[in-house]
């Protein structure tokens, strides 16, 4: 029996996520995408990992730099989580607008954040449609303080304390 795609999907969407926005940059060129698809792997050596789709600009950019940077979003980010995913069409240059900074990589970070991190490619094995990237970090900023933007079954929420 093979498993519905859809099925999985509508399944998935009881998993609650934080939301990043991944980004890269190679030679002149700049990129990023909302991802939830982000976790932590080992502390030392400290490592993460991330899935990109393969066909997507972030990807090819990750590919030919070896590298990413992650930004955290805090809870009043929800226009740029939706603009980094690609819901707003006319928007050419995601990053028109929006104040970044960097950490050690060229790869931009948005201001804001709740988190940053600065990332090395390790490893990279196709895993179906997307490539599992696990990589070192090599900076961070941010110790957890705010409130994190949740993404649960297709709609953002806000931690209640």
């Amino acid at each position: 029996m093979t498993l519905d795609s859809e099925q999985l999907r509508r399944a998935m969407r009881a998993w609650t996520t934080g939301v990043t926005v991944v980004t890269a940059k190679f030679e002149d060129q700049q990129y990023g995408m909302t991802v939830n698809s982000f976790t932590s792997v080992s502390l030392e050596p400290p490592l993460v990992s991330l899935t990109l789709k393969r066909l997507t600009h972030t990807h090819e950019l990750v590919e030919r730099s070896g590298e990413f940077a992650v930004t955290i979003l805090s809870a009043d980010q929800k226009d740029l989580s939706d603009r980094f995913a690609g819901k707003f069409p006319e928007v050419k240059d995601r990053f028109e607008g929006v104040p970044t900074e960097t950490l050690t990589l060229d790869a931009p970070l948005i201001r804001g954040g709740i988190a940053y991190f600065n990332c090395r490619v390790v490893h990279a094995m196709p895993a179906g449609e997307n490539t599992l990237f696990v990589a070192e970090v090599i900076a961070v900023r941010g110790e957890g303080e705010g409130d994190p933007l949740v993404y649960h079954n297709r709609v953002y929420h806000k931690l209640v304390k």
